[in-house]
C-alpha cells in the first residue's frame, strides 16, 4: 500500500473508532497467499520460511503500530480465508483446506509475534478451506476461530462468474433447496455449524466474519435462506459481519433487479434486507 493509502486508512480507521465500533485488521492478500487467483507470488506462505518470515514481519508491524489499542476496539485477523488452490492463476482450479500442519504452523508463529508485542490483543484466525471448515486443531492457541456464512454455496454464489465458468447453465434455486434426493434446510445449516458449535464448547471463541448472498439468487430466495442462517448463528451466540454494506451482496446498492429500492441519501437501500438484519441484533 502507498503512503497516501496507509493514511488514508489510519484517517478511516480513526473515525469508526470514534463511533465505538470494532476494527478487524486482517490480511487479505498476505505474503505468499491470496485466495483470488492470479497473484504472482514468489514463495508460499504455507510451505517457505521466507513467506512465514515476511507474514510475521507484517503482524509484528502492525502489533507495534497499535500496541495502544484496546482489544475491545481492535483486533487482527491473521489472513482471509485460507485455501490451497492446484493453480493460484485460474480461479476455476479445483482446491480445498490447506494442510492443518502448515496453517497451525503459521497460525502459530504469527500469533507469538503478535503476543510478544501485546499479549492482550484479541487474534482471530479464519476457518480452513475458505473460512468454512472449524479448526480443531488451533483450539489450545490462543486464538479466536471466524466462520463463514455462505452455505450452501448453490444459494449464496447463484450465478457467480468465479465460482462457476458457464453462470448461465446454473439452474435455478429455492430454499429449502433440493439437490438430488436430499432437501437443504435450516436443520441442514444447524449441522454445517455444529463443528463451530463444538469448538464454542471447548471455550473458543467464534464469530462469522462475511455472511452474504450475491445479487443473482431470487430476492425472496436469499431473504429465506438467510433468515435462517442468521436464525442459527443467533442460536450459537455467534455474532456476523456482513459481506458487503454496498454492492452486489450489499444492503445498499446491490444492483438486483427484483428489489423495490428506497432512496436513502441518494443510495439505493434494501429495506427488506435491513429490516432481516435489524431482527437478529
Amino acid at each position: 500500500m502507498t503512503k497516501a493509502g496507509w493514511k488514508k486508512w489510519i484517517n478511516w480507521s480513526s473515525k469508526v473508532l470514534k463511533k465505538g465500533l470494532h476494527v478487524s485488521l486482517n490480511l487479505h492478500r498476505a505474503p505468499g497467499f491470496c485466495i483470488n487467483a492470479g497473484f504472482e507470488e514468489p514463495y508460499n506462505l504455507w510451505k517457505n520460511q521466507e513467506a512465514l518470515d515476511a507474514f510475521c514481519a507484517h503482524w509484528e508491524m502492525w502489533a507495534k503500530r497499535y500496541r495502544g489499542i484496546s482489544s475491545k476496539k481492535l483486533s487482527f485477523d491473521l489472513v482471509n480465508e485460507p485455501y490451497q488452490r492446484e493453480n493460484p492463476n485460474d480461479q476455476h482450479s479445483p482446491g480445498g483446506p490447506v494442510d492443518v500442519v502448515d496453517y497451525h504452523r503459521v497460525a502459530k508463529a504469527a500469533l507469538e509475534r503478535i503476543k510478544s508485542v501485546k499479549k492482550s490483543r484479541l487474534v482471530i484466525a479464519d476457518g480452513n478451506g475458505g473460512g468454512g471448515m472449524a479448526v480443531p486443531e488451533l483450539a489450545y492457541l490462543d486464538l479466536s476461530q471466524s466462520c463463514r456464512g455462505y452455505h450452501p454455496f448453490p444459494i449464496s454464489h447463484h450465478k457467480a462468474s468465479w465460482v462457476y465458468k458457464d453462470p448461465s447453465s446454473v439452474p435455478p434455486v429455492d430454499w429449502p433447496l433440493k439437490q438430488g434426493e436430499s432437501t437443504l434446510d435450516i436443520e441442514n445449516i444447524r449441522q454445517y455449524y455444529a463443528p463451530w458449535k463444538d469448538l464454542i464448547d471447548r471455550g473458543v471463541g467464534v464469530h462469522c466474519g462475511e455472511c452474504g448472498c450475491y445479487n443473482q439468487t431470487p430476492h425472496d430466495v436469499f431473504l429465506a435462506w438467510f433468515g435462517d442462517v442468521l436464525q442459527v448463528l443467533k442460536e450459537m451466540e455467534v455474532g456476523f459481519g456482513i459481506w458487503e454494506f454496498s454492492g452486489a451482496f450489499g444492503v445498499m446498492n446491490s444492483g438486483r433487479k427484483d428489489v423495490d429500492y428506497e432512496d436513502w441519501y441518494g443510495e439505493k437501500l434494501d429495506r427488506k434486507y435491513l429490516e432481516l438484519l435489524r431482527a437478529q441484533i
